[in-house]
């Protein structure tokens, strides 16, 4: 099970480059800014990784990455290779193909999560960080133990959910009874205000005649002058001159009659405004209590409607609700029972994790120790910490691992102890100890040598090249100890065309590999350097 190639097209300075490793141990060295790390970014993105826009090739738009893989007992191969591919175009859009089948980019990392496992610098980081540390003792503890744990983690969500069930159902009596408290208020609150439909708007009304209330006494008044002083003393003199003339002429009747009409329309429309002016008097009293009425349903409004009625039918809702809530009961109580035994379940379960990782968590400790010693850390001590703490969804542990590198000192946390150099190993020691269950058959490491030299480079070497004869693995390194135990090497450089720079690559023979060793010991290709690498190289 390998990657057997990749095809990178317009990522970086590469324009286009094609790989075929081997199995066993691939070695990448070669040319600082090369392209060595874009090479292996460029597994990260076919494996479902980010990917930046900025890292298209200048003058291009889009990246291409395809590698094939021999997985002959896989499902998904064909004639035991798997083809897969990921196109980005500047604008961001994805194209993942598994066999030239579209899938989204989280299927695409899904199904490379159990084929690819990608080891850069920030792997370290994530080493440092406390919450991981019960993924790497959870997976050292096998299949068997993480089916254990998937159902308690099926029991715990229904542990949640059965608690959430009863928040919303007002299940503890303190939260219950505070909020009967607040609908009870609610309710209350309105039916005190005693409010009825239409009752803002007349109110409006009022407050508008109070506020108008002189300038409309003075209209009225000017107008019930008119009427009475000059129109309706008019009219009747008019009335008076034609009952003069009414029987001469049918045609002097019927005006006077229509006139007649008029006379008494008006006499009404002059007995209203006087009614009219009588309503403009208003006591003080009468204002604050219209001013006070108006604000009562306004703050009723800003906390329950727009309008009355929407005040009214919340009120409604509310009672509802409260007649919800106090019938809930029943439903509670057999929540509650679940829950009950829900609790003892999980109990049960979380006891048995927690006894796990606390037997094998002994054995993890002496196997990265052993590690440690073979890769140049004698005198370091690994301890897995557990503690026991409240439900979660790994169990009740908090697990944290802990390392003092000299004799002497106490065990402490990895971030507060160790250096670059030493972290590099710590996870290569894990990263060997997991490999024993780790169905992953592809592991891929990023200047994994970072801080270390000499011995300790030379023992990360032998790790890795263990690591190898059940894995493929690729590996950028610096160091001329570990490229000596390369299966295959390769050897990345860069080449100028028409002031356009593009990454080259090419798989080294025997000799070519000799020379190369030579170059990263000492910086120079000589007989010293090139015995050296000789020696290195035979010591394999």
């Amino acid at each position: 099970m390998i990657i057997s190639a990749i095809n990178i097209k317009n990522i970086g300075i590469i324009d286009e480059i094609m790989i075929d490793f081997s199995k066993g141990f691939n070695i990448l060295t070669g040319e600082t800014g090369a392209g060595k790390t874009l090479i292996i970014g460029a597994l990260g993105i076919v494996a479902g990784g980010r990917f930046s826009k900025e890292m298209i090739r200048k003058g291009e738009n889009h990246s291409f990455v395809e590698v094939s893989i021999y997985l002959p007992n896989h499902p998904k191969a064909v004639d035991g290779n798997i083809i897969i591919s990921r196109e980005i175009f500047e604008n961001g859009r994805n194209t993942c193909k598994i066999n030239g089948r579209l899938v989204t980019v989280n299927e695409l990392k899904e199904f490379m999560n159990n084929i690819i496992n990608i080891h850069g610098q920030n792997d370290n980081q994530n080493l440092l960080n406390k919450e991981n540390h019960i993924k790497y003792l959870d997976k050292f503890l096998g299949k068997e133990f993480l089916s254990k744990k998937n159902e308690y983690t099926e029991l715990y969500n229904k542990y949640v959910d059965i608690n959430r069930k009863l928040k919303e159902n007002y299940g503890d009596e303190k939260e219950k009874q505070r909020k009967l408290d607040l609908l009870n208020y609610q309710v209350n609150e309105i039916k005190n205000a005693s409010l009825k439909i239409n009752e803002d708007e007349e109110l409006e009304e009022q407050r508008n005649l109070i506020i108008n209330a002189e300038k409309i006494s003075k209209s009225l008044n000017e107008a019930d002058m008119q009427i009475n002083e000059n129109a309706l003393n008019s009219i009747s003199i008019a009335i008076k001159k034609l009952e003069k003339i009414e029987d001469i002429n049918i045609k002097y009747q019927k005006t006077l009659s229509s006139l007649k009409s008029n006379y008494y329309d008006l006499q009404e429309i002059a007995i209203d405004l006087n009614h009219y002016n009588s309503d403009t008097s208003f006591e003080e009293k009468e204002r604050d209590e219209i001013e006070n009425r108006i604000d009562e349903i306004n703050d009723l409004k800003r906390k329950y409607g727009n309008t009355i009625e929407e005040i009214l039918n919340y009120k409604n809702e509310v009672e509802e609700e409260i007649d919800k809530i106090e019938n809930l009961e029943e439903k509670n109580k057999e929540l509650k029972t679940e829950l009950t035994k829900v609790t003892v379940e999980l109990e049960k379960r979380a006891i048995e994790l927690h006894e796990t990782r606390q037997k094998y968590g002994i054995e993890l400790e002496t196997k990265i120790n052993s590690e440690l010693a073979d890769l140049e850390m004698p005198n370091a001590k690994f301890k897995v910490n557990i503690e026991n703490t409240n439900f979660n969804k790994d169990g009740t542990d908090e697990i944290e691992f802990l390392i003092t590198t000299n004799k002497g000192e106490d065990f402490k946390p990895l971030i507060k102890t160790a250096s670059g150099g030493e972290m590099s190993r710590i996870m290569l020691a894990i990263k060997t100890v997991l490999s024993d269950v780790d169905e992953v058959p592809i592991l891929i490491f990023d200047e994994i040598d970072t801080g270390i030299s000499g011995k300790a480079g030379n023992a990360v070497g032998e790790k890795l090249k263990t690591i190898s004869k059940n894995h493929q693995v690729i590996i950028v390194t610096h160091l001329a100890s570990i490229a000596a135990k390369g299966d295959s090497n390769y050897y990345i450089y860069k080449e100028v065309e028409v002031d356009n720079t593009k990454t080259r690559i090419k798989n080294l023979n025997e000799q070519e590999v000799i020379e190369e060793i030579a170059r990263i010991a000492s910086g120079i290709v000589s007989e010293i350097s090139l015995k050296h690498a000789m020696e290195l190289r035979a010591a394999v």
